[in-house]
């Protein structure tokens, strides 16, 4: 028989039951009195809590064990998880009694579906680094945007809506007498520059205030269908079902509409050519083209800017001898050079195509040649063009044109029978021309504003919160416009949710310019093209934004922050 040993215990065979066991004497005994009041966690851990970010326990101590005299001081359980506590969530952020917080941005909507969308799309991509913010939350000292200017990029995207909101009533919007909006119509015919100070007392009060505002909601459009939405196009076809299109089935009212078109469309060309117009759009069904004047966004020349593309249309802009590049197609570690109909580059197509025939002869020599099915020429081109049918329809496919190559590619347009749909809703109906001013068969359109008015927690109760909500096809002009004129009636203190058409943000790329015009000749020239100085200056700016667009906006003490 086995000496017993000292210090040996049988159970130790078997843990597990040893723990139970220690478990069922804690849970009868209940805590100890020591352990009942949870003191309260430090303001850093506190926060780090809140986003669930795992923290290694705090060591143990006299002070947080609450032992008296010569008791042992209880250490914490290291394999406690501190996830399991209860959420802070409803605790106040660092030293800020509870109750006091103030409540997030309002994002206000009639039908909240954009609103919606953009704050999942929003809390997805943020980090543990960035608390969740609302899109039209103010910023705080710890969470500045990566940008602050006194005046903002230029944006060439087309925004469907923007949603400012300020500590300041945006009343003065509301409501226009007769004799404002009819000064505001006539101060955008006849481009009259409007100068306002730095901070207007009382903005309700402020006609020129009014006016101007009247001004910079004006935008002209071709063709004009009161019963259509013809912005956007692209994906449009949900909002078009059921209405009425007499022009579906009538070749000769599908003729007339198609001549005014190309007559509207020679006549924005002419103007832009002339710099009595700054810029303009196409808009299809399958993409967008932007024209720019000479001068603006760092170009010496007219361009144009179409996105997004397929393979097909590019193939017929090449046979029609239309030069044009894709900037954002790398090959080889260098920018795809300007694709066209030289002679160079059917020598070298030529002479693929006998590598490619030349590169079976080996089958011959082995005479293996019926055997093994030889690939026929087409199935070779598919192949060998992959890469550019995978790009089609994304935002890598945009185009960009210059020069005199603009006025084949006006021609081509004019010309295209796939510019317009022929089955489905849009079938029959030209693109959309849009523009900042008048032109051959434009009907003038006005952006939809409205001002609301809500309540929201705050220190004590509640306070107001003012809202402006402006609809439409913004372009870049209007933004900055009506920017201006919030800077003055909100005394320099205000935030935007901006809204783009998506398959407009492309536009913001930077694009090769072989020579940036002087700043002063393009403000001589383009003196009347019909915008502000100050606008102008803005689009003769070289984009900075990339593939994005703004989306948020903020103007404090007059100074812009913006996130993209």
């Amino acid at each position: 028989m086995a000496l017993p040993v000292p210090g040996y215990s049988p159970s130790f065979k078997k843990p597990p039951e040893t723990l139970r066991l220690r478990r069922k004497r804690a849970r009868s005994r209940g805590p100890p009195p020591s352990l009942t009041p949870e003191l309260p966690q430090p303001a850093p851990r506190r926060s780090a809590l809140a986003v669930g970010v795992p923290l290694r326990p705090f060591p143990a101590s006299a002070g947080r064990g609450g032992s008296d005299g010569g008791s042992a001081a209880i250490r914490r359980n290291p394999f406690a998880r501190l996830d399991n506590r209860p959420r802070v969530a409803a605790e106040p952020p660092d030293g800020l009694p509870r109750g006091q917080q103030e409540a997030p941005g309002l994002c206000l909507d009639s039908s909240q579906e954009n609103d919606l969308l953009w704050e999942e799309t929003f809390l997805e991509r943020t980090t543990v680094t960035e608390p969740p913010q609302t899109p039209h939350a103010s910023f705080s000292e710890s969470d500045i945007p990566p940008s602050e200017s006194t005046e903002l990029p230029v944006d060439w995207s087309i925004k469907t809506r923007l949603l400012f909101t300020s500590s300041q009533p945006f009343t003065w919007a509301d409501h226009l007498k007769a004799q404002e909006e009819a000064q505001g119509l006539v101060q955008h015919c006849r481009a009259t520059e409007v100068t306002l100070p730095q901070s207007i007392q009382d903005p309700k009060l402020s006609t020129e205030l009014r006016c101007a505002f009247q001004q910079s909601l004006i935008y002209w459009l071709h063709p004009a269908l009161s019963w259509l939405p013809l912005f956007p196009r692209i994906g449009a076809d949900r909002k078009m079902v059921g209405k009425t299109s007499p022009w579906a089935y009538d070749e000769t009212m599908q003729h007339g509409l198609m001549s005014d078109w190309s007559v509207s469309f020679t006549s924005l060309y002419n103007l832009l050519k002339t710099k009595l117009c700054p810029y303009f759009y196409v808009c299809t069904y399958q993409f967008t083209v932007l024209f720019r004047a000479a001068g603006l966004a760092g170009n010496d020349v007219v361009t144009a800017v179409i996105s997004p593309t397929t393979r097909g249309l590019r193939e017929a802009m090449k046979n029609e001898g239309i030069e044009f590049s894709l900037p954002l197609i790398k090959e080889n570690g260098h920018k795809k050079k300007t694709v066209g109909t030289s002679m160079e580059h059917r020598e070298e197509q030529a002479i693929s195509d006998e590598d490619e025939e030349e590169s079976f002869s080996w089958l011959e020599e082995m005479g293996v040649q019926d055997k093994i099915k030889k690939p026929d020429i087409h199935s070779i081109k598919l192949c060998k063009e992959k890469h550019e049918v995978q790009m089609d329809h994304r935002p890598e496919s945009v185009v960009f044109i210059k020069g005199i190559n603009t006025f084949t590619l006006l021609n081509f347009l004019i010309n295209c029978k796939s510019l317009v749909a022929t089955s489905g809703p849009q079938a029959g109906l030209p693109p959309t021309l849009l523009s900042p001013i008048a032109f051959r068969g434009a009907t003038m359109q006005m952006l939809k504003a409205r001002s609301i008015n809500v309540k929201t927690q705050a220190f004590s109760g509640y306070r107001d919160q003012f809202s402006l909500e402006i609809t439409g096809p913004i372009m870049p002009h209007s933004l900055h416009s009506v920017t201006m004129l919030l800077r003055s009636s909100q005394s320099g203190s205000f935030s935007a949710g901006l809204y783009p058409h998506e398959p407009t943000a492309i536009f913001n790329i930077c694009l090769p310019v072989d020579k940036v015009p002087d700043k002063e000749v393009v403000h001589k020239e383009l003196a009347n093209c019909g915008l502000h100085p100050k606008t102008l200056e803005q689009l003769s700016q070289i984009p900075l934004l990339g593939k994005s667009s703004l989306r948020n906006v903020e103007m404090s003490d007059y100074i812009y922050y913006w996130r993209s």
